[in-house]
């Protein structure tokens, strides 16, 4: 599946609720689903700098795509770095340089976001970017 089909996806998930408040649940459940990163990954060189939360992020190539697994030791941006994961998961590394993320501000995100969680929002967009220069770089 294409980044632009699932963004599009969760815009229509996220469409499905009236208030914040049930969108904020959604985002906590998502959380739930997240691809954990192995205990090895845990390390501080794959912590996301810029965020609020303590948030590991892991990526590795197989075949020409790239897999993330990811955790966070806080309940909100564990679903949030889920979304980001179940969009840029399994996607070439090309894709994921080219592909815009507009579908946040789509879904409201950013701007129910507390600043400092925003702030990190945006550092694991920029995170993920870099794993898909790096494996891009190498190929």
């Amino acid at each position: 599946m294409s980044i632009k089909a699932i963004q599009e996806e969760i815009i229509d998930e996220f469409s499905m609720f009236d208030d914040w408040d049930e969108r904020y649940q959604y985002v906590i459940d998502l959380g739930k689903t997240l691809p954990l990163v192995a205990e090895q990954y845990k390390t501080d060189e794959n912590i996301i700098k810029g965020c609020q939360s303590k948030v590991w992020l892991h990526g590795e190539q197989q075949d020409n795509k790239i897999v993330f697994t990811a955790d966070s030791d806080a309940i909100l941006t564990k679903g949030i770095i889920a979304i980001l994961i179940r969009v840029f998961s399994n996607q070439e590394p090309a894709a994921i340089l080219e592909a815009d993320t507009a579908f946040i501000d789509e879904i409201g995100l950013k701007e129910h976001l507390s600043p400092t969680r925003a702030n990190g929002l945006v550092s694991m967009i920029k995170q993920i970017k870099m794993y898909a220069l790096a494996f891009q770089a190498k190929n």
